[in-house]
């Protein structure tokens, strides 16, 4: 019996991809007695007028029956005489693309279904562009719907000639195109005698016998650390899976990014003590002595990994927020999780002709080629090389979701060029020459809350009691430093990060900052206090409402905003995030500027 076989069917919407796989279960006998009872009875109501209605096998959802399409992702396993397969069945809708994606990510091979009826559509494209994203290399065209154009053999090869076109820009390992009809059974478990022209193997007969099985292009032993094992003081082991090459006892590995060498003294193989492992399982590895590994930290041995901050990075955008530069971002790559800021879009690829577009704003749905900086040096590889040390997603800070999930182009070897230089004169050192613990004073509100005044008047009263500070304003700071960056929301962020580093700069210089931006968005905040420490920002949030803040428009900007003379002006037509949880909140509503600075100065003076 050959391999277990993972595959997706994909397509654009209503081109019969659930109905495809529900008529190759039953036909080929792979469904109990009650599935096919039940199928039978679900069907007198369904849209087929009391025929059987494949389809009903693979949508479970009441949504995906009522609307006669599919949603979620069905997963079915099922054996053959020759062979098992496990077959994700994936929606066409463009709403439910990163569905779509989630099913492709698993799959060796794709059948993607293209309607007789109307050839090959934008979304049949964008499927095919996002399967040979996630590496699938094994490509079957099924047209589909034959019986509604009576079989004809001209029309199939129109089709084909346009699929053919589509492809030549990829380096398939394989491509079928075969003409089918899902409804009628035509080809999918069985030759058919409606269209003798047809001289290739029926769907279910081609999936048995395929071989999809790659030739080892990842060099050397590559394994993720997922889990340190220590069940107690005479064992410490480091579990994960082995994802390309093999290990010995005795073998010299490297774990990185620290560079330590070590010997491996122990293999255990699903509990098991062996003396070799392979590419694809799960093992616990033992060295003859302590090497500074933990979870995300990968060991290798021959292997070709790198180790950088920066990559260049394909990815396609799931998220019904748009991405613009300067968004950060946590990226899972292998089992390391880290903070990560998209730098650039250097263009979006056009899921139609494949041409790529400048861009500066990415769309959910769209596929980008993006330049990425992370928080610490992570280890990676091409994704050609090595699919797990490869593959990423990006988290949304805030919500947790999954805002894109793409692969690794190429590491940028200018971030290892740099070395942070440490100096003589510690910031301690600093710290303790001006009697004072350095922190930054994050002012954040809307504009006329009365941040820049209290802000100032906060600044009058430290330096009163003999503290050393510096006071960044949002204005003055973009008069000078951020005089090249506008008002669209990658230069806000940007604007805010510079801050940040500037920041810290001077807190490293023993001085308090104190600074006063909007700072609309939870995230970069979040990004202020990882730039900083957490431990170094005290973020004070000015609440006024924003009818108070509009009453005084202090700069006329309201006005204008109101009038529509500034676009994107926060709490008009961009929005405000209120600070999760700030370390203290003042409403100038109701207290004067002097009481707000009094109660300030209270709150940290012991902190600094």
């Amino acid at each position: 019996m050959n391999r277990l076989l993972k595959f997706i069917t994909c397509g654009s919407v209503d081109d019969g991809k659930s109905t495809l796989i529900g008529h190759m279960l039953y036909d080929a006998k792979l469904i109990f007695t009650d599935q096919e009872k039940a199928l039978e009875l679900d069907s007198k109501v369904g849209s087929r007028g009391g025929e059987i209605d494949y389809s009903l096998l693979l949508d479970g959802l009441m949504a995906e029956r009522e609307q006669g399409i599919t949603i979620d992702v069905a997963y079915r396993y099922f054996t053959t005489e020759k062979r098992s397969f496990i077959v994700a069945d994936t929606p066409g809708h463009e709403e439910y693309t990163r569905n779509m994606a989630v099913g492709a990510s698993f799959a060796e091979l794709a059948v993607i279904l293209v309607d007789a009826t109307q050839g090959v559509l934008v979304q049949t494209r964008r499927h095919t562009r996002i399967c040979a994203l996630m590496g699938i290399e094994h490509f079957v065209f099924a047209v589909n719907k034959m019986d509604l154009i009576q079989y004809g053999k001209e029309r199939f090869e129109k089709i084909s000639r346009e699929i053919r076109m589509m492809v030549a820009e990829y380096d398939f390992a394989s491509v079928m195109i075969m003409p089918v009809s899902a409804t009628e059974g035509d080809n999918v478990t069985k030759k058919t005698s409606h269209m003798p022209w047809y001289q290739g193997p029926a769907l279910l007969s081609y999936l048995e016998e395929i071989d999809v099985d790659k030739k080892e292009t990842a060099r050397g032993f590559t394994m993720p650390v997922q889990r340190v094992c220590r069940p107690n003081h005479t064992f410490r082991g480091f579990q994960g899976q082995i994802e390309s090459g093999s290990i010995h006892i005795g073998d010299e590995i490297t774990a990185l990014p620290s560079g330590e060498k070590a010997t491996v003294k122990e293999i255990l193989d699903a509990g098991e003590k062996a003396t070799e492992a392979q590419k694809g399982h799960a093992v616990t590895i033992s060295l003859d002595k302590e090497v500074d590994v933990s979870r995300g930290c990968v060991l290798v041995k021959d292997a070709k990994s790198v180790i950088s901050n920066l990559f260049t990075v394909r990815l396609l955008w799931m998220d019904d927020s748009y991405l613009v530069p300067g968004k950060n971002y946590l990226l899972k790559l292998g089992t390391k999780t880290v903070p990560a800021v998209v730098m650039n879009i250097k263009y979006k690829i056009d899921a139609n002709t494949g041409k790529e577009i400048y861009a500066d704003t990415i769309y959910k749905n769209e596929i980008a080629e993006c330049d990425i900086s992370v928080s610490d040096k992570i280890v990676a590889e091409k994704f050609s090389a090595n699919h797990s040390l490869g593959s990423l997603i990006l988290i949304d800070r805030i919500t947790n979701m999954t805002s894109a999930c793409g692969v690794v182009m190429k590491a940028l070897h200018r971030g290892e060029n740099l070395v942070w230089q440490k100096m003589d004169i510690s910031r301690e050192f600093r710290a303790q020459q001006k009697g004072q613990t350095p922190k930054t004073i994050w002012f954040t509100g809307l504009s006329g809350a009365g941040k820049s005044t209290v802000a100032n008047e906060l600044e009058k009263r430290l330096v009163a009691i003999g503290k050393h500070t510096i006071l960044l304003d949002g204005d003055n700071v973009r008069m000078g430093l951020n005089k090249n960056l506008g008002f669209k929301e990658a230069d806000r962020i940007e604007n805010i990060r510079r801050v940040a580093e500037v920041a810290k700069l001077m807190n490293d210089a023993g001085l308090i900052v104190i600074t006063s931006f909007i700072t609309p968005y939870e995230r970069d905040r979040k990004r202020v206090r990882e730039i900083i420490g957490e431990e170094d920002v005290i973020e004070v949030y000015i609440s006024t409402p924003l009818e108070e803040c509009e009453r005084r428009d202090v700069k006329g900007l309201y006005k204008k905003a109101r009038a529509g003379e500034i676009p994107d002006f926060t709490g008009i037509s961009s929005g405000y995030d209120i600070p999760e949880n700030p370390d203290i909140t003042i409403d100038t509503t109701s207290v004067s500027v002097e009481e707000a600075a009094e109660r300030l100065l209270a709150f940290i003076e012991k902190q600094v």
